[in-house]
């Protein structure tokens, strides 16, 4: 039943798009055998070779897809459309780095990436700050600056999915070029800067989002579909992170992050002050103890002197960085234990470059470094910060998971979730699926009957 009804869908919608010429969803697909194919428009948009590959090898899929799901159920199909998207990969890899991320986003965006069907594992569900999330496996800020793709980058299977950093008022970042791959090391450094179309923007972008998802927990309750596992976030499905800058130009840090608060916490699952980008000329001094403590305070304050419901406000989290001294650790983990800060993430990029990079011309350009050579130095810091806090402050792992044995690692420091970026920006929305399973076999593999049996396992 449900393949003949994604049959009809598919056939109507293909015949639209391609109508259109334009690039549809696949999230419901079938055989488009029987499908008059409209004649293509005379003028093509995108004139570029690289336009017409890109188009083409999108029609191709789809016209592919529909011609696998007449004969997969639904489960095989959507394995084979995350597989799929392997195929885009080369093309992405043709574009700078940047208008490769715009168009990421952008797709995302319009749904034109799979959409995840298949239950998680139960072995990786989890409750943290009373959330239920369906896996610990998160997108970390920077990928959705301004929350144009909450829906589609939820919807790929992340068990989490952080926004921002937002800014108080709009801000171009720096000059580009700003974003450099290091391709054959599995990383990318950046230099953007917080680039942001600010609160305001973010906020009303943010408020018709949580409409659609409070409309789609109350649709989901009613019906009697179990298609789709529900995840404990605010506003519906999904559980969403905002990350929270300052403006390049501020002379008032602390004000700039309330005035995030009091604009965007309504939204959030949870949210993330990060004092920590490299990018941002003098962010990284608010890490010091007084410093961090000032302001930690003012913006709980902010927080608390809103009017919350029965959940109450949203957890407060503080992003550090992986350069930090043992000394500058145990500042940080003071702070947070005598405020009772509800998480850390650790951690953002790095301004060195570790061996495995340094032969690589590109490694001379400023900014921050994220992927695979990141990710001892960050785990370490992780490993430290977990001892510090004895384990009484949830941790999160960030920076250079590729797979999910890196996950793993990286709960077995501390870390209670953990989140991707460059990995995902180089691999794609297959990744996802990957690390979960993968995951998944590394805690049976262990005995652990759940993620939050083995974090920290290693300093237990």
């Amino acid at each position: 039943m449900a393949v003949r009804v994604s049959s009809k869908i598919w056939r109507e919608y293909l015949f639209n798009k391609v109508k259109s010429s334009g690039f549809g969803a696949t999230r419901h697909c079938s055989s488009a055998a029987q499908t008059p194919i409209a004649p293509l428009p005379k003028k093509i948009p995108h004139s570029s070779k690289k336009g017409r590959l890109f188009t083409g090898t999108a029609i191709g899929l789809l016209i592919a897809g529909g011609a696998f799901v007449s004969t997969a159920d639904e489960a095989t199909f959507c394995g084979w459309l995350f597989s799929a998207t392997k195929l885009v990969n080369p093309l992405f890899a043709l574009l700078d780095a940047e208008v490769a991320h715009r168009l990421a986003v952008s797709a995302a965006a319009r749904g034109l990436v799979p959409r995840e069907k298949r239950p998680d594992p139960s072995i990786l569900g989890l409750e943290v700050w009373g959330r239920k999330f369906s896996n610990p496996i998160g997108l970390a800020a920077g990928f959705d600056k301004n929350a144009e793709a909450v829906e589609g980058l939820l919807g790929l299977g992340f068990g989490f999915v952080e926004v921002g950093s937002v800014t108080p008022v709009p801000q171009e970042g720096n000059p580009k070029p700003r974003i450099f791959r290091l391709r054959q090391e599995g990383a990318i450094i950046n230099r953007c800067g917080f680039n942001s179309e600010g609160i305001f923007a973010v906020a009303k972008r943010l408020g018709v989002q949580h409409g659609k998802r409070k409309l789609a927990e109350t649709s989901s309750t009613s019906s009697s579909s179990n298609d789709e596992v529900k995840q404990g976030g605010k506003a519906g499905p999904g559980i969403l992170g905002v990350n929270i800058g300052k403006n390049k130009t501020s002379e008032d840090a602390a004000a700039d992050y309330v005035q995030g608060v009091h604009s965007l916490s309504q939204y959030a699952d949870y949210l993330v002050i990060n004092v920590s980008s490299p990018n941002t000329p003098g962010l990284r001094m608010l890490q010091g103890r007084k410093q961090l403590k000032d302001l930690v305070k003012k913006i709980q304050a902010a927080r608390d002197e809103m009017q919350w419901g029965e959940e109450g406000p949203p957890p407060l989290l503080v992003k550090i960085a992986p350069d930090l001294s043992k000394e500058d650790l145990e500042d940080i983990a003071a702070v947070a234990l005598a405020l009772r800060l509800d998480g850390l993430i650790i951690s953002n990029t790095t301004i060195s470059r570790p061996d495995s990079v340094r032969q690589n011309p590109v490694a001379e350009e400023s900014g921050g470094l994220s992927g695979k050579p990141l990710f001892n130095l960050s785990t370490n810091i992780l490993k430290e910060t977990y001892i510090l806090t004895r384990g009484r402050i949830p941790l999160i792992g960030c920076g250079g998971i590729s797979s999910g044995e890196d996950a793993y690692k990286k709960i077995r420091a501390g870390a209670t979730l953990v989140q991707l970026y460059t990995q995902f920006a180089y691999e794609g929305p297959a990744l996802i699926p990957r690390i979960k399973a993968e995951l998944a076999e590394c805690l049976e593999r262990d005995g652990f009957k759940t993620v939050q049996e083995a974090v920290g396992a290693d300093y237990r």
